[in-house]
């Protein structure tokens, strides 16, 4: 019989993530998964709902971390500066170390139209969740409908150019940089000079 052992989660979704990566999603069962680490099948669902959830567990915690940079923002913070604060929060979960992790997770997800459906969701939820708790801080609507959107649109492409090849910045940096681009394209331009 096999013991419980500390870390049961983690070496559960990094034997899965790595069976994806090199025979496929689709062609990847749970019992494989359990045994490479030395587990049963059963062990793998009393911690995983499907072999899906291997790949998107924790989600909750990414969520949350959205959250707690609104929450710290000052009271007077305007909307997107509190994109700007949900954004820096949620970068922890993202160090340069786990930079190839996610690459390879990406990879998996990007072969696979149920799982890419999936990962849409998960932005779905964290914009609906953000927007709720900006309404909480008195934004009103449409503005929070709008910056919790423009919250998750600017950390997908964020993340999308820091899992790039060669890519060496923080995602922290490549946020602010992301963020700036999207308030420049909503700044009043000039009006044309008159011809005369």
């Amino acid at each position: 019989m096999v013991r419980w052992q500390p870390g049961t989660n983690e070496r559960l979704q990094a034997a899965a993530l790595e069976l994806f990566a090199s025979q496929g999603y689709e062609q990847t069962t749970a019992a494989e998964i359990a045994q490479s680490v030395g587990l049963t099948e059963r062990t793998f669902f009393r911690h995983f709902s499907d072999k899906r959830e291997a790949l998107f567990h924790g989600q909750e915690l990414l969520v949350d971390a959205f959250l707690a940079g609104v929450a710290a923002a000052p009271d007077d913070a305007a909307p997107m500066e509190l994109v700007g604060a949900a954004l820096e929060s949620a970068a922890q979960f993202f160090p340069g170390e786990r930079r190839d992790h996610s690459r390879l997770r990406q990879s998996v997800i990007d072969q696979n139209p149920a799982l890419q459906e999936r990962e849409r969701h998960k932005m779905s939820v964290l914009a609906t969740t953000l927007r709720d708790a900006l309404r909480t801080r008195g934004v009103t609507e449409p503005a929070a409908t709008l910056a919790a959107e423009s919250a998750a649109t600017v950390f997908g492409v964020s993340f999308t150019q820091w899992i790039a090849p060669g890519e060496t910045r923080s995602i922290v940096e490549i946020e602010r940089g992301v963020l700036a681009e999207l308030r420049g394209l909503t700044a009043v331009a000039p009006a044309p000079a008159a011809r005369g």
